[in-house]
């Protein structure tokens, strides 16, 4: 007997991720039949051309191969970075091919602690820190101890990434979207939190934990400290946990904006009976190293027993892959003012995050001049997540199906990510080089023109 898909639990049947969906499917059997294909549906940046950190891959190769040390000639690599190899690898013990604590590399955890008390001023503790094969790992393994059936539910942000929705239904968890409010550029608002809590308790639902993505995917929105006091605040109140996932927190594009981390505020006021669980990736930031899987998971207020638990969780895993753990190390541990390394440093951030900030604002600016398409600021992260006004009858999947067929430009619709009722979104990725995105905005508004005319045609013809 072979297995059939009705032989497949229930919560996987059920379970989709719509950045890796239909279109996207669609997409590749396209590129297979010698079609250009771009690919705007993931943020993926080095697949779309962006060059890793030269201090990333020089110490990662040294790591991996350590003979290149004695062996190279001399001044291939500058002496800090092969300092630094050379203090990982003796941090490491057992190089790279080995297992390493369920936790991770203390030296990494150390580091990772200090980037922490740098960036927000706060302490932190190694022990609680967690390194993962990415942050997605890390928010499974929190929403894995949150869930225990249909009768929990998660807050999460509408729109929001589809690893929340999916997570939570394979764990048969239920899903209780809150709105972000499209017309104040993507902030989230109390009456929008209280009503979903409602929701949740007249349908017999115990909400668990309230998720923030900051800054937004898809919404490239940055939240001010007032919407980060704000959920810190009603998740006290209603006795919530709270998921903060920060990955682009680097990805601040508008002058005045500033990443405020949950940590710092959670310590300034003090509160000590909120769990807080955050989390962070190499995928993204100035880094783009999404296929490294580095990233950690930090825990605030958590006891120890539950603590135990998140640790047999890694443990089950065995551990995070060691090359993730290295760049994650190196992520927050950058070569230091007057070092060989640093300038050159230095000046590939600068030229990733000018480069980053003027793309948000040809996306931006291109698909505001399109008739039927409106698009708030990108103030932060990757993404825009534009409104389009679509005949009746229409929905965006149709919309970005036929977007993809007629100009190879693969996006995500708005049902993917949620969306208000009654409304239709796209979300694109802003990575495309300036060049090309250019011709990417041009290609989707002359495309938009079109398909709209070509429904009324037909309208009209009925």
């Amino acid at each position: 007997m072979t297995i059939q898909i009705g032989d497949i639990g229930r919560a996987v049947r059920e379970t989709a991720y719509a950045v890796r969906g239909p279109i996207v499917a669609r997409a590749q059997e396209l590129e297979r039949q010698g079609r250009e294909i771009i690919y705007c549906n993931i943020g993926n940046p080095q697949a779309l051309e962006q060059k890793p950190l030269t201090w990333i891959r020089r110490i990662l190769a040294l790591c991996e191969y350590p003979e290149l040390m004695e062996r190279m000639p001399e001044g291939l690599f500058p002496a800090d970075a092969v300092e630094m190899a050379r203090r990982i690898l003796r941090d490491m013990k057992y190089g790279t091919g080995a297992y390493t604590d369920s936790k991770g590399f203390l030296f990494v955890r150390e580091a990772i602690a200090e980037f922490i008390r740098r960036r927000d001023g706060i302490e932190a503790d190694p022990e609680a820190i967690y390194l993962t094969d990415g942050a997605s790992k890390g928010v499974r393994a929190v929403l894995s101890i949150l869930i225990d059936g249909k009768r929990d539910g998660i807050l999460i942000p509408t729109p929001q990434y589809p690893l929340y929705s999916a997570t939570i239904t394979l764990y048969e968890g239920t899903q209780l979207p809150y709105p972000l409010d499209e017309a104040s550029g993507w902030k989230l608002t109390r009456a929008g939190l209280e009503r979903a809590y409602g929701e949740a308790i007249r349908a017999n639902v115990r909400p668990r934990a309230v998720c923030v993505i900051n800054p937004g995917n898809p919404s490239g929105a940055v939240l001010d400290e007032e919407n980060v006091a704000l959920v810190l605040d009603f998740a006290r109140e209603r006795n919530l946990a709270v998921l903060a996932d920060e990955v682009y927190q680097e990805n601040v594009y508008r002058p005045g904006d500033r990443f405020v981390s949950f940590a710092s505020l959670l310590e300034r006021k003090g509160y000590r009976d909120v769990s807080l669980f955050s989390f962070h990736s190499t995928s993204k930031g100035l880094l783009g190293e999404c296929g490294q899987r580095g990233g950690y998971l930090e825990c605030r207020n958590v006891p120890p027993e539950v603590m135990d638990e998140i640790t047999k969780l890694q443990s089950v895993s065995l551990c995070a892959n060691t090359a993730g753990q290295i760049v994650t190390f190196l992520m927050v541990t950058p070569p230091r003012a007057g070092a060989a390394s640093y300038d050159l440093h230095q000046r590939e951030r600068r030229e990733i995050f000018e480069s980053l900030a003027r793309r948000a604002q040809i996306i931006e600016r291109g698909l505001n001049a399109v008739e039927g398409i409106h698009c708030n600021p990108v103030t932060g992260a990757m993404y825009a997540f534009p409104r389009i006004d679509l005949p009746p009858g229409v929905s965006d999947e149709e919309y970005c199906l036929a977007l993809l067929e007629e100009t190879g430009i693969c996006v995500v619709p708005g049902t993917g990510f949620g969306q208000a009722p009654g409304t239709a979104h796209f979300r694109t990725t802003t990575l495309p080089p300036a060049e090309k995105l250019e011709q990417v905005v041009a290609r989707i508004g002359a495309f938009h023109a079109g398909f709209v005319a070509r429904h009324a045609r037909r309208a009209t013809a009925l």
